[in-house]
C-alpha cells in the first residue's frame, strides 16, 4: 500500500474527498445555485407557446369578484391561443391557472419558496419552483408577452413596476401592461399623473404604458393588438446562403 502522506496532491482526489459543509454557504456556491435556477427555468420554458403573465394577491378568496374576473380573463387568453403564467400560488394566481386550464391553454406556475401563504395551486400544468425572486421575475419578463395585474400587495406592485421600468428603458418592446380593477388602481394612477407626471418625473408617453380597465374582453383585445404590432415589426427571417 502506498504511503498516503507521500502521495502528491491530485485534483480528482481532492474533489472526491469528503469535506465539511461550510463551502455551501460561500458566495461562489450561491452563484452556482442561482445559475442552476436560471438553467432549469430556461430549459422548462423555452418551448412554451406565447404567454401572458397574470399577477395578483394570494389573499383573494374564491368568493371575491376579482377571483371570478381573473378566471374569466385567463380563459379568454387560453381560447385565443395563449398560455398563462402565474406565480403558481393561491388567490388570483389560482383563479388564472384554473381559467387557463378551462380554456384549453397551457397553465404555468412559477412558484416561490416562502414560509407563509405560497403553495402550488391545483390547476398548474407546468410547475417550476424558485428560491430567488429575481430569477423568477426574469422568467416572467423573458417568457411573458405581457402582464395583466389584478389587485395585489407588495409583490404584485413590485412585478408591475419592474415591467414598467424595463419598458421605459427599452429593455422590453411591444409589451402590454394592463391593470384590472379601476376602483383599486385609480388612486395609484391618479398619483402617477398628478404627482409624478406633474413634477416631470415621468412623461406623458410613459404614463400611457398602462391600460386600466374592468372589461375582460378589453384586456385580451389590447394585449392581442400589441402583440400583433410586435409581430408586424419583427425583422423578416434571414435565408441562409449556400455554404453557411
Amino acid at each position: 500500500m502506498p504511503d498516503d502522506a507521500a502521495m502528491p496532491s491530485h485534483k480528482d482526489r481532492d474533489l472526491l474527498e469528503r469535506r465539511d459543509q461550510s463551502f455551501t454557504s460561500t458566495d461562489t456556491w450561491l452563484v452556482m445555485r442561482v445559475m442552476s435556477e436560471f438553467v432549469a427555468g430556461f430549459d422548462a420554458l423555452a418551448s412554451i407557446p406565447p404567454a401572458i403573465c397574470i399577477f395578483g394577491s394570494a389573499r383573494v378568496g374564491r368568493d371575491d369578484p376579482m377571483y371570478a374576473a381573473a378566471r374569466d380573463v385567463a380563459e379568454r387568453f387560453a381560447r385565443a391561443g395563449l398560455a398563462v403564467i402565474t406565480g403558481g400560488g393561491p388567490g388570483i394566481m389560482e383563479a388564472a391557472n384554473l381559467g387557463c386550464r378551462e380554456g384549453g391553454g397551457l397553465s404555468i406556475g412559477c412558484n416561490i419558496d416562502l414560509p407563509l401563504e405560497q403553495r402550488l395551486n391545483d390547476y398548474v400544468d407546468l410547475a417550476l419552483d424558485f428560491h430567488h425572486f429575481f430569477v423568477r421575475k426574469t422568467m416572467f419578463a423573458k417568457y411573458g408577452e405581457g402582464f395583466v395585474v389584478f389587485p395585489g400587495g407588495y409583490g404584485t406592485v413590485d412585478e408591475l413596476f419592474e415591467a414598467l421600468t424595463l419598458i421605459q428603458t427599452g429593455k422590453m418592446l411591444h409589451f402590454p401592461v394592463v391593470l384590472f380593477g379601476t376602483g383599486y388602481w385609480s388612486p395609484m394612477t391618479d398619483w402617477l399623473r398628478d404627482t409624478m407626471l406633474a413634477e416631470g418625473k415621468i412623461n406623458e408617453r410613459e404614463l400611457e404604458l398602462l391600460l386600466v380597465t374592468d372589461d375582460p374582453e378589453q384586456v385580451v383585445s389590447h394585449c392581442r393588438a400589441v402583440l400583433a404590432k410586435k409581430t408586424a415589426d419583427a425583422p423578416p427571417p434571414t435565408t441562409p446562403k449556400p455554404g453557411d
